[in-house]
């Protein structure tokens, strides 16, 4: 069998669009403070880009801290989730490697979740022509802390399975700047934020089959492995519920 591409496994989610906004983790408040913080100014007032934005999980939460949030999305299934869901929010197609925007004209450029499914040779020098001076380009992701006895033994599991997935780098904000921007035109700070949220056992589940290298491995796979590992997990949670751990990793550069 041929391994599933890059640009596979990115539209791999368009088929399981509503899955993803259902079950998919938030991001806490913490996050948008250090963001503020360190872009040395509010979302308040900021005319923000949320580019690879899905189903609108950031977005939304960027909308509500004041921002004027315009999304940009290239999956039909997403945005047609993202309409549904965030009527009142405007969004565009595309993708960080060709923005459909003037030049400066954001002052926050944000990916979650979506830096590492762009091409940052292309997207970098985009990011620079659509922010303003002084704007900031944020880039975060919900990582797993292996700190975490169950996390750590999910993990083993998943890589023994699945692989390795080869789209997320997986060590930390040090490597990720480093793959975030290889042309060297960009300086980033970054800051880690651990949260936690407490939910079914079946919810858990849903959130992982959501990902990617799941998705591309076909339902009969998926399936096969979601349950023997809801049995795994009911043995370590036997009351249903468990506690999902992440650290946000954030990058921030700002413009000159």
């Amino acid at each position: 069998m041929t391994a599933p591409s890059h640009a596979d496994r990115a539209r791999s989610f368009n088929a399981a669009a509503a899955q993803y906004a259902a079950n998919r983790p938030s991001y806490p408040p913490a996050l948008f403070d250090a963001m503020e913080e360190l872009a040395g100014r509010s979302l308040t007032g900021a005319r923000v880009v949320d580019v690879g934005a899905g189903t609108g999980i950031a977005t939304e939460l960027l909308h509500r801290r004041g921002a004027a949030v315009l999304a940009v999305e290239p999956g039909d299934g997403m945005a047609a989730q993202f309409r549904r869901t965030h009527p009142d929010i405007p969004i565009v197609r595309g993708n960080g490697n060709a923005l459909p925007l003037a030049a400066a004209s954001a002052d926050f450029l944000t990916y979650a979740q979506a830096w590492h499914w762009t091409d940052p040779t292309h997207a970098v020098p985009e990011a620079l022509r659509v922010l303003r001076p002084g704007g900031a380009l944020a880039l975060w992701w919900n990582t797993t802390p292996l700190d975490i006895p169950w996390h750590a033994a999910q993990a083993v599991r998943i890589e023994k399975r699945f692989g390795k997935h080869p789209a997320v780098e997986q060590n930390g904000s040090g490597a990720r700047a480093a793959l975030s921007d290889p042309t060297g035109l960009l300086d980033f700070t970054g800051h880690k934020v651990r949260w936690s949220r407490r939910i079914p056992i079946d919810t858990h589940l849903a959130n992982l089959g959501s990902h990617s290298l799941f998705l591309v491995h076909g339902p009969e796979a998926s399936t096969t492995f979601l349950t023997e590992e809801r049995q795994l997990l009911l043995d370590t949670f036997p009351d249903g519920i468990i506690e999902e751990t992440y650290d946000v990793d954030l990058l921030i550069a700002t413009t000159s």
